[in-house]
C-alpha cells in the first residue's frame, strides 16, 4: 500500500470527524437556548452551513431550488402546472423518488416544506430559487430532518496501463495495494502476516531484497519446511506403530496357496526371475582384447558344453525320443520323453519345450496319455507343437493353451494304431499337411487344424515279404522343397523310395523298383542334404542303423542300379529276386549302435552322429571319409537323437537327446563350421570319386543275406 492511499484516508477521516463535531456543537447550543427560554440569533445562516458542508465534501455551492411536488398538494396544480412539473422519478440521481436529505441540487425535502412556506408568506413558485440569507426565524435555527436514501454514484471508468516488463520488474517484490491488504497490514498479528511482513522488506525505495535479507529469507524457508517434514514423519511412524500385522492361519495360507490365479502368477513370475539368473553374458568381458575365450584355438577346443537340461520331477526315469528346434524363437528346443515306470501318477509321455535362458526347468510341460516317440514344431505356426504317440494318437498342443494338446487323433481305424516314429511338415504357408507313418506301414496325411480324420491315407506294402506284405517304417524323409515323393526307412534294413500321388511313370505306394538295400539292421535315421549353397545336393542323403553304420546314397541311381541277372551264380543263388541301390559311401567307425544322424544346415560337407556308447561324432567330407574329425564322449548313457539349431547363420549349437532323459547343447566354433567358398566344388569333386570308387568295387552290385535280417531279435524289439 502506497504512503498516498494513506494520507488520502487519513484526510478523509478527519474530515468527517471535524463535521461531527461541529453538528455536536449546534445541538448543543439548541439544547442550551431552549432551556434558557430566549434564544438568540445565529449569526451563521444556511448558506453558512451549505457552504461548510460544501468545502469539507470538495463540492461547489449550489442554491436551493424548491420544487413545486415538495409543498404544493396535487389537488391545486392544474393540468398544465402538472405537465410542466417534472417528476421526481425522472430526475437524475434521484432513484425511485425517495426524498433527499441533502439532494445534489440543494432542495429541502417535504417535511420543512410547510416551513419554508410560512417563512416566504407563500409567494414561492417552483422553480423560484431562494436566497438563504433571507430567510429568516425568531430563533434561526435549521430544522434538520432524518431521512433514509440510497446514493448511487457512477463508477469512474479505469484507464488500463499495458503492462511492460523488464528484469527490475521481475526481480522486485510485488506489493499489494488493495484496501483489504491494507487493513490486513494494519490490524493482523498473527504469524502469517509477520512471515508476509519480513519477506516484503525492501532495501529504501527501490523495491529489492538485499543478498542478506535474500539470504535470511531462504534459510528460513527451508527451516520451516524441514520442520513441518519431521513432524510429519514423526506421525507416520505414531501411525504405524499403531497399525498390527494379522498373521494367516494356516487354512488361510493353505487356500491362497491352492488358488489357480496365484499359482499362475507365482509360475510365471519365477520363470521371468530364472531367466534372468540363467543368462551366462560375461558383464566383465574385455572388448579391448578381440580373442573369443568360449573356444582354447591353441588346444584344438572346438566343441563346447553350452548346458544340459534336466528336471527332476519330469524328467527323471524317462528317455529322449526326439528333438525339435523351434523355427521361430532359436533358443527354443522341443523334447519328447517316454514313460517313466516310477511314476504311475504322471503322463506316460510329456514333450518338454527348454529355453536356453532358463536352465532350471522346462519353459512348457506337455502331457500325453501315452509315450511320445516322435515331435515337430509346426514351420508356419510357431505356437504349434504336433506329436506322434505309441498308442498311434496324433497330438496337437499349443503354448498359448494349458499342458493338454487342444487337438488329438481318434483311437481308430481311420488312422493310425501302431506307434509313430516318423513325422514331417510339408508344404507351403496357405497349404501345408503333416506327414506321419507308423509301424503297421500306413502313411497319413493330416491337416493342422483337423485331426478326427485323416485327408489322405496310404499303406505301404511289398509283395515279396515272405510272411507279410507290410513295411515296419522307422523312420521318414522328404527331400527339400518335395511335397509327394519322400524315403523310408525300415526294420528290415531297406530303405524305400514312395509316392503320395499316381503319377504317369508310377504308382502311388512302393516303388519296388527303387529299393536301397545295405544295412543288415533296422533303420534309426533318414536326412536329406539342405539344399544350400551354390551346388544342390538334395538328391544325397544318409542312414543311421543298428548296424553300427551310417551310409551315403544318392537318389538318381540309374547308373547304380542293376538286375541279379549279370551277378554272379553264387550271389544270385542267395539273392535271388532281390535287387537295389548301393550305397555311395559306408562310414563304419562306430562301436555301437548309431542312433540318428544329421547334416549340418549351412556346411555342405559336415555332418553328425550319435551312437549308444554316448558319443557325438563331427564329419567332414571334404577333410576325411574314414574318420570324424572330432568325436566327443557326452555321457556314459546312450545318444538317441541329434538336432542342429535353425535360425542361426552359422546353426552353432547342436542338441543331444541322451537315454537318461537329459539334453545336452554343444556350442560349435565358428572356425568349425564356417564354409569356405569352394566347400561345394570340393563336395562335388569327392562325390563323384566315391561313385567311381564304389561301382569299381562293387561293380554295382549288393549282396545281402537274408538271414542275417532275423539274426538278433534285439534289433526288432525297440520298434514293437
Amino acid at each position: 500500500m502506497s504512503e498516498r492511499m494513506k494520507k488520502e484516508l487519513e484526510e478523509k477521516r478527519a474530515r468527517v470527524a471535524e463535521l461531527r463535531k461541529a453538528r455536536e456543537e449546534r445541538k448543543a447550543q439548541l439544547a442550551q437556548a431552549t432551556s434558557q427560554g430566549n434564544v438568540e440569533p445565529l449569526t451563521s445562516s444556511r448558506k453558512d452551513v451549505n457552504d461548510l458542508v460544501d468545502s469539507l465534501l470538495a463540492r461547489p455551492s449550489t442554491p436551493i431550488t424548491v420544487r413545486q411536488s415538495s409543498y404544493v398538494s396535487a389537488q391545486s396544480q392544474t393540468p398544465a402546472a402538472r405537465s410542466r412539473t417534472t417528476p421526481e422519478e425522472s430526475i437524475p440521481g434521484t432513484p425511485g423518488g425517495r426524498a433527499s436529505r441533502l439532494s445534489n441540487d440543494g432542495s429541502i425535502g417535504r417535511a420543512s416544506g410547510s416551513r419554508i412556506a410560512e417563512l416566504t408568506g407563500g409567494a414561492i413558485t417552483p422553480g423560484h430559487a431562494i436566497d438563504r440569507e433571507t430567510m429568516g426565524s425568531p430563533f434561526q435555527a435549521i430544522d434538520m430532518v432524518d431521512m433514509q436514501q440510497e446514493l448511487y454514484e457512477m463508477p469512474s471508468k479505469q484507464v488500463v496501463k499495458p503492462v511492460t516488463y523488464s528484469k527490475a520488474i521481475q526481480t522486485s517484490v510485488t506489493i499489494s495495494t488493495s484496501t483489504s491488504d491494507l487493513e490486513s497490514d494494519d490490524e493482523s498479528s498473527d504469524e502469517m502476516g509477520q512471515r508476509r511482513r519480513r519477506r516484503r522488506r525492501v532495501d529504501g525505495e527501490s523495491g529489492k531484497e538485499t543478498e542478506e535479507e535474500m539470504r535470511k529469507r531462504i534459510l528460513e524457508e527451508l527451516e520451516e519446511e524441514r520442520k513441518a517434514l519431521e513432524k510429519e514423519l514423526k506421525e507416520l511412524k505414531e501411525k504405524g506403530e499403531e497399525l498390527k500385522v494379522n498373521a494367516l492361519s494356516d487354512e488361510q495360507r493353505q487356500a491362497i496357496f491352492a488358488a489357480p490365479d496365484f499359482s499362475a502368477f507365482i509360475e510365471e513370475s519365477t520363470k521371468i526371475v530364472q531367466r534372468a539368473l540363467s543368462d551366462g553374458y560375461d558383464y566383465i568381458r574385455d572388448y579391448t582384447i578381440g580373442i573369443d575365450s568360449a573356444f582354447d584355438e591353441a588346444e584344438g577346443q572346438q566343441v563346447k558344453l553350452h548346458c544340459a537340461f534336466s528336471d527332476e520331477r519330469w524328467t527323471s526315469g524317462r528317455s529322449i525320443t526326439d528333438l525339435d528346434w523351434s523355427p521361430k524363437f532359436p533358443e527354443l528346443v522341443a523334447a519328447s520323453y517316454n514313460k517313466n515306470p516310477s511314476a504311475v501318477n504322471d503322463p506316460d509321455g510329456i514333450v518338454a519345450v527348454w529355453n536356453l535362458h532358463l536352465l532350471e526347468r522346462p519353459e512348457f510341460v506337455f502331457h500325453s496319455p501315452s509315450d511320445v516317440l516322435s515331435v515337430t514344431f509346426s514351420p508356419y505356426h510357431p505356437t504349434l507343437i504336433f506329436g506322434g504317440s505309441y498308442s498311434g494318437q496324433v497330438l496337437l498342443w499349443d503354448t498359448r493353451a494349458k499342458h493338454l494338446p487342444v487337438l488329438k487323433t481318434p483311437l481308430s481305424s481311420n488312422g493310425h494304431t501302431y506307434p509313430i516314429y516318423g513325422m514331417k511338415m510339408v508344404g507351403t504357408q496357405n497349404a501345408n499337411n503333416l506327414i506321419t507313418t507308423s509301424t503297421d506301414g500306413l502313411v497319413c496325411s493330416w491337416l493342422s487344424d483337423m485331426l478326427a480324420q485323416p485327408q489322405e491315407t496310404l499303406p505301404l506294402t511289398v509283395p515279396s515279404h515272405n510272411k507279410t506284405d507290410e513295411v515296419s517304417i522307422t523312420c521318414l524323409d522328404f527331400p527339400d522343397n518335395e511335397t509327394s515323393t519322400f524315403w523310408v526307412g525300415t526294420e528290415e534294413g531297406s530303405i524305400y523310395q514312395a509316392n503320395r500321388y499316381d503319377r504317369a511313370s508310377s504308382k502311388a505306394g512302393i516303388n519296388n523298383e527303387d529299393i536301397y538295400r545295405g544295412h543288415s539292421a533296422p533303420i534309426t535315421g533318414i536326412d536329406f542334404h539342405p539344399s544350400t549353397g551354390s551346388i544342390d545336393f538334395s538328391d544325397l542323403f544318409l542312414s543311421s542303423s543298428v548296424d553300427w553304420t551310417v551310409k551315403l546314397w544318392r537318389t538318381k541311381a540309374n547308373s547304380n542300379k542293376t538286375n541279379t541277372k549279370s551277378s554272379s551264380s553264387s550271389s544270385s543263388s542267395r539273392n535271388e529276386g532281390l535287387a537295389g541301390i548301393s550305397s555311395i559311401h559306408s562310414f563304419e567307425e562306430a562301436n555301437d549302435y548309431v542312433f540318428d544322424v544329421k547334416w549340418h544346415p549351412n556346411h555342405p560337407a559336415i555332418f553328425g552322429t550319435v551312437d549308444g556308447n554316448g558319443k557325438f561324432d563331427l564329419w567332414n567330407l571334404n577333410q576325411d571319409i574314414e574318420v570324424p574329425i572330432i568325436s566327443t564322449k557326452v555321457s556314459n548313457e546312450a545318444i538317441n537323437k541329434i538336432s542342429f539349431d535353425k535360425l542361426s547363420n552359422l546353426s552353432k549349437k547342436v542338441g543331444l537327446g541322451s537315454s537318461n532323459g537329459k539334453l545336452y547343447i554343444y556350442d560349435l566354433s565358428e572356425k568349425l563350421i564356417q564354409p569356405r567358398e569352394n566347400e561345394w566344388n570340393e563336395l562335388q569333386k569327392n562325390i563323384q570319386n566315391l561313385i567311381i570308387s564304389d561301382n569299381n568295387n562293387n561293380n554295382g552290385l549288393i549282396g545281402i543275406d537274408i538271414n542275417s535280417l532275423n539274426r538278433d531279435n534285439k534289433y526288432g524289439s525297440r520298434y514293437r
